[in-house]
């Protein structure tokens, strides 16, 4: 059945695939686009420009290309085996597996809690005196949880597509509002580094826009109906539509670090109350409008990476669980395909519900009291390693024999890959020097 469907063309809900890729078919890279830039990585990018003006934007673009090479590889692994991710990963032996459960299990109970946080921040400040942070936080929580709960993936993209065009516009109103200086702009694109600044050059490359969303690219390709080769040219345009929305968010944020915060010698708190400190610098500067609009904005980058990661993620799970189910009640290999994720079963599976509750409720604990020194050193080390695992692992599927012949990595895409590998590995010990050990 699963073989005449790819062979047709017509599987899934994406309806037959189109003669050429089209802008009207674009989806899941909204999508993940939407889910991977959350409002940490904007202030990251701020304080960025902050510190060295317009100089690092060469490592925002660069970040960008390396991101299309990450979920390019994702989803085309999807669409040329018509697997799943985690079925790859788990072709590679028993210890990915170990590593995937305790990952989504450890970092999605504090990742949860700081998702509602980052939520609640710019509600809090745009409703003053309503309530607590904490409860902000505890309704944004529940509200993902209930629209991920009852609506199915076409809903959820609409939505996702909506905050972006929100998004979007903020940051570019923002850009266009301090007058970025464009013969700076344009030199900044010269691969240049200044002195202190390699850290911040790594996380603009390796950072923004890079987590386990990426992985779930090739499952919300997969839910889109996308599951066989001929919808590969359109993947792929969907995916670059995704980078390039990336990046404009990402080169829109610098400029207003370098004109705004650069040049006054203005510094931003890290995480994401550096945007909540971003929103007083703008009211002072252009008025109480211009705030407000700000803080929309912000409210709209983190309430996707909720919603995006409740959802994207969950899928992860869902097709974990239900490998090693299928794995025990047939003693066979427990192989989980595209067409599975399309059907949209998944999406009302009890896995899936399960670890939608696991995201929501128990970190809801984490909000009313200090999180545990033990559990941030655990988070922070699995969560450093995630990204160099995803890169270096699709090198692997996709140069063996798992992956048909025609759709194997060129030497193009084994030195982005590898570059990003490498990349990723000098994060994250960074990473792990930089915990409060």
């Amino acid at each position: 059945m699963a073989d005449t469907a790819r062979q047709s063309g017509t599987e899934g809900t994406g309806g037959p695939p189109p003669r050429r890729a089209s802008w009207r078919h674009i989806g899941p890279g909204i999508v993940v686009a939407a889910t991977g830039v959350g409002a940490g990585d904007l202030v990251a990018t701020l304080i960025a420009g902050s510190k060295f003006g317009y100089t690092l934007l060469w490592a925002a673009v660069a970040g960008c290309l390396v991101k299309i090479s990450l979920a390019e590889a994702a989803g085309r692994w999807h669409l040329a085996t018509g697997r799943t991710l985690f079925d790859g990963w788990r072709s590679l032996g028993a210890w990915t597996t170990v590593y995937f459960a305790g990952y989504v299990a450890v970092w999605g109970f504090v990742y949860g809690a700081a998702a509602m946080s980052s939520s609640a921040l710019p509600l809090q400040a745009l409703f003053p005196g309503v309530m607590d942070l904490k409860w902000w936080a505890v309704l944004c929580g529940v509200a993902g949880l209930v629209f991920v709960w009852f609506n199915r993936y076409a809903v959820f993209e609409k939505v996702m597509t909506l905050l972006v065009g929100v998004m979007f516009v903020v940051t570019v109103y923002l850009a266009v509002r301090v007058t970025p200086n464009l013969g700076k702009a344009l030199a900044g694109l010269a691969p240049v580094l200044p002195d202190g600044s390699l850290i911040y050059t790594l996380g603009l490359i390796g950072g923004v826009g890079g987590t386990i969303t990426l992985a779930a690219y090739g499952y919300w390709v997969n839910a889109k109906g996308w599951t066989d080769t001929s919808w590969m040219k359109v993947m792929r345009l969907d995916n670059r539509v995704a980078y390039i929305t990336t990046g404009i968010f990402v080169v829109a944020m610098l400029f207003v670090g370098a004109e705004l915060l650069h040049s006054s010698g203005v510094a931003l708190a890290k995480g994401d109350k550096g945007l909540l400190d971003l929103g007083g610098v703008l009211e002072d500067q252009y008025g109480t409008v211009t705030a407000k609009l700000f803080l929309i904005g912000f409210f709209a980058t983190s309430i996707t990476s909720l919603i995006g990661v409740w959802h994207g993620v969950s899928l992860m799970f869902a097709d974990f669980v239900t490998h090693f189910r299928e794995r025990g009640a047939t003693g066979g290999t427990g192989a989980t395909t595209g067409e599975e994720v399309a059907a949209g079963t998944r999406e009302k599976s009890l896995p899936f519900r399960a670890y939608l509750l696991w995201l929501t409720f128990p970190p809801m604990s984490l909000l009313f009291l200090d999180q545990p020194f033990g559990l941030v050193i655990v988070y922070g080390v699995i969560g450093a390693f995630f990204m160099p695992f995803l890169a270096l692992t699709l090198v692997w599927l996709l140069n063996s024999s798992r992956t048909p012949s025609e759709w194997r990595n060129g030497a193009l895409s084994n030195g982005v890959l590898g570059a990003a590998g490498v990349l990723f590995l000098v994060l994250c010990v960074q990473q792990v020097r930089e915990l409060p050990w």
